[in-house]
């Protein structure tokens, strides 16, 4: 009695799982070694690149809170819903079109491109390797054939060349030399850079490493303005952060600006504390920041701001220092200011007298909902107007403002780049890699010496060397030689082609 056992069959060579895989990932490996799509790759990244350019982008300060970002994104709606609607500029928020460098879309592409790089340096390694490393000094006679551009020979006959004369010649035209015998046969190679095509390595480091750079700084750097009035401290990342700095304004200068309206220089007294203690103070200007904390903060600009001070009619202040006017209507200073405790908000109009006293306009304002393109509805009371040192009540709204005086905001930039030293890592190997292509590139020179001292010659060299003269000069020199050590008109070169 037999028995019949049914059972799944091996996959067949070609036709199993790991055959498929195999095709599958040579189908991955041609299409990221291959250069039209390396080509599509950068014009993607060019399109995006320009649409950024193009499109005002949300300032870094933005993603800090949902308020910040909501508020910047009032005033993406207030620029381009007149002109493009409001389901347009919508689509593009969700498109990430206003933080195309920070978007998913450039992020992937950032990362395509590095790893197309990395397969097309794995992929030209080990050619580059053998081009460099192995050396063929025997050559067949056709490849001396001097019907061949870049071919000469020399007739030998009485005083010709020998090997150890070839030899030196080489080296003193900076070749390293090889030599070999076959049978009768003499051959000399001399090479000169041989190693330089393997600097297309550090080449390609660089462009990885500069892709890297953006990379690490778009997910992990920073960048914020920072409006800080005289005296004032300011948070310079989110509440909450782990080791939170402050900065602090102790006093702005810039010299020239009262007097003629020119300032000579923009000076501010800066101080930088983490969780209340002082880690650096300096005197910052435009080109002079300070770097503290793996922040940097440079002087950006300045601007007016009134000292206000605010109390309820009862006498309790609700608010007692500078007011940043970031703003201008009308070419004067503007700017708003919410009342703690309150929802109502002061629009501030700096301005002057005729007798060249400082005035403050201040109109009392609410939010009462939004309009249908979603830009704030507001509702505005009655204007008051203050000098400096008085004081104007509003009854209906139980508050004073008084004007103590006028001071000057500063704008800083506070950015933290943790991808600087890569890039001046990705900047050194990118021009060693390029210097060493264009001002180191190979020669090499192959010379055959049969039994009769007919030597021949041929020339090779990478696109960026004037070849042709230096093949010239040694071969002069060979003729030189040749001629020195034999009877005369013993030295006539023989038949070479024109192109040598």
């Amino acid at each position: 009695m037999s028995t019949l056992t049914a059972g799944r069959s091996a996959d067949r060579p070609g036709t199993g799982i790991t055959a498929r895989l195999d095709a599958a990932w040579l189908v991955v490996w041609r299409l990221f070694t291959s250069v039209n799509f390396a080509v599509l790759q950068i014009m993607v990244l060019l399109v995006l690149s320009v649409v950024g350019m193009v499109i005002r982008q949300l300032p870094g300060f933005a993603f800090r809170s949902v308020g910040d970002y909501a508020a910047a994104m009032g005033a993406q709606h207030a620029r381009y819903d007149p002109v493009l609607g409001v389901g347009v500029v919508n689509l593009m928020e969700r498109l990430q079109l206003f933080q195309v460098f920070s978007s998913t879309w450039f992020t992937i592409g950032l990362i395509v491109l590095v790893v197309s790089i990395i397969m097309c340096t794995i992929d030209r390694t080990p050619r580059l390797w053998r081009h460099s490393a192995e050396i063929r000094v025997v050559q067949p006679d056709a490849y001396f054939d001097p019907n061949l551009p870049d071919r000469v020979r020399i007739a030998g006959g009485a005083g010709a060349l020998d090997t150890d004369r070839v030899r030196s010649l080489f080296k003193r035209h900076r070749l390293a030399v090889r030599a070999e015998t076959v049978g009768d046969v003499q051959y000399v190679y001399g090479d000169r850079h041989r190693w330089t095509k393997m600097a297309t390595l550090l080449t390609h480091l660089g462009l990885i490493l500069f892709l890297v750079a953006a990379a690490v700084t778009a997910r992990l750097g920073d960048e914020v303005g920072l409006i800080v009035g005289e005296g004032d401290t300011l948070t310079v990342q989110p509440i909450g952060t782990p080791g939170l700095l402050l900065v602090r304004n102790n006093g702005f200068e810039a010299p020239g600006l009262f007097e003629n309206g020119v300032p000579s220089d923009f000076v501010t007294d800066l101080s930088v504390y983490q969780d209340g203690v002082l880690l650096a103070r300096k005197s910052i200007r435009v080109n002079d920041p300070l770097r503290v904390a793996d922040y940097s903060f440079h002087q950006n600009g300045f601007g007016p701001a009134p000292v206000l001070r605010i109390r309820d009619l009862g006498g309790n202040v609700l608010w007692s220092g500078p007011v940043p006017l970031t703003d201008s209507a009308g070419g004067l200073p503007f700017g708003t200011l919410v009342v703690p405790g309150r929802e109502i908000g002061l629009q501030l109009l700096l301005d002057r007298t005729s007798q060249g006293i400082g005035t403050v306009l201040l109109l009392p304002y609410v939010v009462t909902g939004l309009n249908p393109d979603g830009s704030k509805k507001i509702e505005t009371g009655f204007p008051l107007t203050v000098t400096n040192g008085a004081t104007a009540t509003f009854e209906a709204l139980d508050f004073d403002v008084t004007l103590e005086g006028f001071s000057e905001y500063t704008l800083l930039i506070a950015k933290k780049d943790p991808g600087q030293g890569i890039v001046w890592f990705a900047f050194g190997s990118l021009i060693t890699g390029l210097a060493i292509t264009f001002y180191l590139p190979r020669r090499r020179v192959w010379a055959r010496l049969d039994g009769s001292g007919e030597l021949a010659l041929v020339g090779r060299s990478d696109r960026y060397v004037d070849f042709d003269r230096e093949f010239g000069r040694l071969v002069d020199d060979l003729v030189v030689a040749r001629t020195a050590a034999g009877p005369p008109g013993a030295g006539e070169p023989g038949p070479s082609s024109p192109g040598a």
